[in-house]
């Protein structure tokens, strides 16, 4: 499998160009385009239980799309639902943490499981995350860009959990006050994730929480009824 993502970081595009009979898992929705003679299969991947245990406590669909190629290969383009960047992850064995919302697309040799432990808790926006682990080529998404960031050893670094997007499963991680009381309470932060290598954290430069707290005053009020 090869994958190109163009037009980054606003409005990625992942070109996935498959071999002969390869398949590539994707969330519904993210297919884009593909090329005559690709074949769909749309499945609750693992059954039941582990499908809706990733709807709803992991965000992601409850049926997931399978895209093969025909004998001769074929290609199929992804994209994110919010306009925003597209990661390509090389995975070995390892475990990695994704936040609900940010999987995109993955070879079928990766495992997804929704995991409820102390880690995501500490480091989610609600208390479970995606859990991907196996060896293949993972997809994950963002709103605006995505800022890539190695830790060593021993070195922490502090992001605010609606801006992470994936993690290395063998990090530290401690959610921590901004600062001092006051900044707690008034910079608009409150609690952030303090993370400690070695690993590799993923990060989007834009909130989609941020996003929904500005809508919702947009929105226009409903008349206000008379009393007679």
């Amino acid at each position: 499998m090869d994958i190109e993502i163009i037009h980054r970081p606003s409005y990625s595009l992942a070109i996935a160009k498959l071999t002969p009979n390869e398949r590539i898992r994707a969330e519904a929705g993210a297919m884009v385009s593909m090329s005559g003679g690709m074949n769909i299969e749309t499945k609750a991947e693992g059954g039941i239980l582990k499908s809706l245990g990733r709807a709803v406590l992991g965000g992601e669909s409850f049926f997931q799309n399978f895209f093969v190629a025909p004998a001769t290969g074929g290609e199929v383009t992804l994209a994110p639902e919010l306009p925003g960047d597209i990661a390509v992850i090389e995975m070995s064995g390892n475990k990695l943490m994704i936040q609900s919302g940010s999987y995109m697309a993955s070879e079928s040799t990766i495992e997804l499981n929704a995991k409820v432990s102390v880690k995501a808790f500490m480091s989610a926006e609600g208390i479970s995350m995606l859990e991907a682990t196996g060896t293949g080529t993972l997809l994950v998404s963002s709103y605006g860009a995505i800022y890539e960031k190695t830790l060593a050893a021993g070195e922490t670094y502090i992001v605010d959990s609606s801006h992470l997007i994936a993690f290395d499963g063998t990090m530290g991680v401690q959610p921590k006050p901004v600062g001092g009381l006051k900044s707690t309470l008034f910079s608009g932060e409150g609690l952030v994730i303090e993370l400690s290598g070695p690993g590799k954290i993923y990060i989007q430069t834009r909130s989609p929480q941020a996003l929904i707290n500005w809508i919702i005053p947009q929105l226009p009020k409903p008349p206000a009824v008379k009393s007679s």
